[in-house]
């Protein structure tokens, strides 16, 4: 017992050791002159090369936002392609400076990993997604059926509580990446992908025909999905949290990439503080007056992200649903910028 509590000790102490030595994130990336961002391996509309192997997506935008505030450009990034079982611990060793991967947060990852989330900036539940010639329209059908799941994620216990409180049985199939399990779906080695709702879309559009496929109607759990910085350091934090919010209050105050340089002129006060015309909040986070207007400007607020990205101007088009702003019956709301 006393070697337990001796180990216990040393491992706390290790992690307020790594904490405290890298508490200067704003710093380092200032120095190095990029921002260090883990992804996705590989999912559309969060993460994905386009057709010129540049990547695009929600998370790949949000990188881009926080390189834009604090470098003042938003193609400052390098990113660092990361499966479920290897994000968290390239953010807790410093090899990234923001983890922006579809990952959901809960309570045991915000207080146990010595991490902090940002906040949601896709509110999701998890799914299941079956081919059509299955025969199966409701979730409560597939007692017995073999899934096929990433491994690593909020999935498997997701699935294990719904499967046991509907005494059914299952037969998982893991896979370590997003590309492992659509492959696993094609070859019939499962009968059901279940995941986020989004990414099933998202994993449909790679079938050969994507209308075979049908995603069930049953949402069983909460997935609040956002990025993710490290403990210890509240300035960084501050400044990820922030750039999330700032696009969500430019929607909200109907700025965007294309007129942003025309509301400068405003003389709307909430508009004036969030580009910096008659405040300076962006000092108070060791950032530029502009920090706002360059996110704005070079990546968009959060309407414009979301569209493009998975919404209506987006292949996926998925509905925003629960990720409509507040006044519109959604859940995306911006705190204040005063």
């Amino acid at each position: 017992m006393k070697l337990l509590k001796t180990v216990t000790l040393s491992l706390a102490a290790l992690a307020m050791t790594a904490s405290v030595s890298m508490a200067d994130t704003l710093d380092d990336t200032k120095k190095k002159g990029y921002l260090s961002c883990g992804l996705n391996t590989g999912l559309p509309g969060f993460a994905a090369p386009d057709t010129d192997g540049v990547w695009k997506g929600i998370d790949v935008d949000f990188c881009k936002a926080v390189a834009a505030a604090v470098l003042g450009d938003a193609s400052k990034v390098k990113y660092a392609h990361l499966n479920a079982k290897e994000r968290f611990t390239a953010l807790q060793s410093g090899e990234i400076d923001v983890l922006s991967r579809n990952t959901t947060w809960t309570a045991t990852r915000d207080t146990s990993l010595g991490l902090n989330f940002i906040g949601a900036n896709y509110y999701d539940g998890q799914g299941f997604m079956v081919k059509k010639d299955l025969g199966v329209t409701s979730a409560k059908e597939l007692d017995g059926a073999a899934f096929c799941i990433q491994a690593g994620t909020t999935t498997e216990l997701n699935l294990t509580d719904y499967f046991k409180a509907n005494n059914m049985a299952y037969t998982p199939i893991t896979y370590d990446t997003t590309a492992q399990t659509i492959e696993g779906f094609k070859a019939g080695r499962c009968d059901v992908i279940t995941s986020d709702a989004s990414q099933l879309y998202a994993l449909r559009t790679k079938l050969k025909d994507p209308n075979s496929a049908i995603v069930l109607p049953e949402i069983i759990s909460k997935e609040p999905l956002g990025p993710v910085v490290r403990q210890g350091d509240d300035k960084w934090f501050n400044i990820a949290k922030w750039t999330h919010i700032a696009m969500l209050n430019a929607e909200e105050l109907g700025i965007t990439s294309k007129n942003v340089d025309e509301m400068l002129k405003s003389n709307n006060p909430n508009v004036k503080r969030l580009l910096g015309t008659s405040s300076n909040i962006g000092e108070q986070m060791g950032l530029d007056a502009k920090w706002a207007y360059n996110i704005i400007k070079q990546v968009g607020n959060y309407g414009e992200v979301f569209d493009r990205n998975v919404g209506k101007d987006s292949p996926l088009k998925i509905d925003r649903g629960l990720n409509k702003l507040w006044k519109d019956g959604g859940l995306q709301y911006g705190a204040p910028i005063r």
